[in-house]
């Protein structure tokens, strides 16, 4: 629940805001004089404050000044009685968040104290990450994003394996951040210092694998005119991480499985064997032990590099860590891209909960880099979202099982209703909020068009 200050000496401004906010779910706090509302402040935590600039005892302007100071991080409104283009611009200068001349729209108000309440829970979530990372010993370290059991069993076993220093085969389905629990492991061990090399096998053509991994001596075939090092040796002191280890040759595992064994490797073409210190990591999406039984993949190996198995759980089994993957890759691309793009729409974030994900947490992070590009507005909408993650338009359709029992009148009524609103929605993110350019571009009277929004509960968001 977002708690919001509210400060103003008069007795049925403080009333109005109690009433209206305490309706739209947030827990409200009034004060009429600025020094009780210094003390509030220093001793409570709140989302929003709203600040008279015309008080009986302070200056709204020093209250405001004196928030951003202590605590930037929550935005501040400002509002008056006798407002003026110039007083307003001093105080957006000074960092207010937004500032509104009585009297004003509740509407307005509304939407504005919802986006400056989302903002500071973006930033709040942005923090508590940045904390996470530190805490773990590296500003830039790589961590994982959520808080589900499933998540807490891997953040688990990472904690229990990474100082141990045995080769650990890495589980998950593609996107599930195979590579960047290798990458924990490495950072959260002993050998954090050194070097973190990664080789995808998949990536790499069969005829090249082996010099990738091992290197190559001069003259070795033709265009070997130097001497090359390979991953292993680029790792020597530190981790190698194998990823798509199942699609290596069996000429290559066999070499391999001797690294693992000896601690020892050939450079191709080369006669003297090199030693090398290494912590091998592995990660595949396949199932090799079905490998193993097809002749595809050594089972020595599989057991070598088995050592510890780290499965790692789909999206699709913690739904509950979506909503903060979805907002914290928001944050992260609103400020690569510049965007002040504040939210993400409820309907959309119902859908995203209620998505598959096939491509996982990656397909997650590319959906919200894509709607962050093409938003228009500061909130995410379906239409930012990307055809495979809206099926078409999944806020309007309707299937025939959801429609099922019912007469075809009644099913058209339904379909028309859920088409109308999202519409209207859309209508409205294209005028900023304003219902007055809203219903002029759906060609529709102003009133009817208040009375939809009211029928169908829809929360304008402006530009």
């Amino acid at each position: 629940m977002s708690r919001v200050l509210v400060l103003d000496d008069e007795e049925n401004i403080r009333f109005f805001f109690t009433e209206a906010l305490k309706k739209e779910g947030y827990e409200v706090k009034t004060v009429g004089r600025g020094e009780r509302a210094l003390e509030l402040f220093d001793a409570e935590d709140f989302d929003v404050a709203v600040v008279d600039l015309k008080l009986p005892d302070a200056d709204g302007m020093e209250i405001l000044k004196t928030f951003r100071q202590r605590r930037p991080e929550t935005p501040v409104i400002m509002i008056t009685a006798h407002g003026n283009r110039q007083v307003a611009l001093q105080a957006l200068n000074e960092g207010a968040y937004d500032y509104f001349s009585k009297p004003f729209d509740l509407e307005d108000m509304r939407v504005v104290i919802r986006r400056a309440a989302e903002k500071a829970r973006l930033v709040r979530e942005v923090d508590r990450l940045r904390r996470q990372m530190e805490e773990g010993g590296e500003g830039d370290a790589p961590h994982l994003i959520g808080e589900s059991a499933a998540l807490e069993v891997v953040r688990e076993t990472i904690a229990t394996v990474a100082d141990s220093d045995v080769t650990c085969l890495i589980l998950g389905e593609s996107g599930t951040g195979k590579e960047l629990v290798a990458e924990m492991i490495h950072y959260q061990s002993s050998r954090r210092d050194g070097p973190f090399v990664k080789l995808n096998c998949a990536a790499i053509p069969d005829t090249l694998i082996e010099t990738e991994m091992f290197g190559y001596e001069k003259g070795a075939f033709t265009g070997a005119t130097q001497r090359t090092t390979g991953k292993f040796e680029q790792a020597d002191g530190g981790t190698l991480f194998l990823d798509e280890i199942g699609d290596m040759t069996p000429l290559v595992q066999t070499k391999l499985l001797r690294v693992i064994e000896t601690g020892e490797f050939h450079r191709v073409g080369g006669a003297n064997s090199v030693q090398v210190d290494v912590r091998l990591l592995a990660a595949t999406n396949q199932n090799l032990e079905t490998a193993i039984e097809e002749g595809s993949f050594r089972e020595d190996l599989y057991y070598r590099i088995n050592v510890v198995s780290l499965p790692l759980p789909s999206l699709r089994e913690r739904p509950e860590d979506i909503p903060t993957l979805a907002r914290t890759f928001l944050a992260s691309f609103s400020e690569k891209f510049n965007k002040s793009i504040s939210g993400i729409r409820e309907d959309v974030m119902e859908r995203l909960l209620s998505y598959q994900w096939p491509g996982n947490v990656r397909e997650l992070q590319n959906a919200l880099q894509r709607a962050v590009v093409l938003e228009g507005g500061d909130k995410v909408s379906m239409t930012s979202l990307p055809e495979a993650v809206t099926g078409g338009l999944p806020s309007a359709s309707l299937s025939l099982d959801e429609l099922e029992g019912e007469s075809l009148a009644d099913m058209i009524k339904r379909v028309k209703a859920r088409y109308e609103k999202v519409l209207i929605q859309e209508a409205l993110d294209k005028a900023g909020g304003n219902k007055t350019k809203a219903a002029q571009l759906l060609k529709i009277s102003r009133v009817n068009l208040h009375q939809k929004i009211n029928e169908y509960e829809i929360e304008p968001v402006p530009h």
